[in-house]
């Protein structure tokens, strides 16, 4: 067990860790769309890191459950939930979660484009959660040394 303020430092460099990686998904997926770059070498570039991407969010809520923060706990599993899923439903003979094949022909693009947004946006509003729950684990208890009397002390 951490104490407080590591472990939402550790939640907080985790966030800022998927936030950067979701960026260059957007980026990856706005050079699919204007054919900056193939789908396969996209794809494989994505795929590469779907499972990095579960498997951090999933120890983020494994050290959320060992340090028992429950509410970010209960937050952060639909997620974890949703990511299992995306990863389970694909099928054997599929490349990953991005295929190539499937990306132009069934328009997924425009899919995985609003998804890795929506995951954005979730991303976005937990990194500042968990800035939240940071100061404020820092700034536990009395940072101003006092007397007995309430008055301030200011020798060192």
């Amino acid at each position: 067990m951490l104490p407080e303020p590591a472990t939402h430092f550790i939640t907080l460099a985790i966030y800022g860790a998927i936030l950067l990686l979701l960026i260059y998904y957007v980026l990856n997926l706005a050079d699919l769309e204007c054919d900056y770059i193939n789908a396969q070498e996209c794809c494989a570039r994505l795929n590469f890191w779907v499972i990095p991407k579960f498997g951090s969010h999933l120890i983020l809520c494994g050290l959320l459950l060992v340090d028992g923060h429950w509410l970010l706990l209960l937050i952060n599993m639909p997620m974890v939930i949703w990511l299992g899923y995306e990863l389970h439903k694909q099928p054997r003979d599929s490349l990953g979660v991005y295929d190539p094949v499937d990306i132009h022909s069934r328009g997924l693009l425009k899919i995985h484009l609003r998804n890795t947004m929506i995951y954005l946006g979730y991303y976005f509003i937990m990194f500042f959660i968990a800035l939240y729950y940071m100061m404020a684990a820092l700034l536990k208890g009395d940072p101003i040394k006092r007397h007995e009397g309430d008055e301030i002390v200011t020798d060192f």
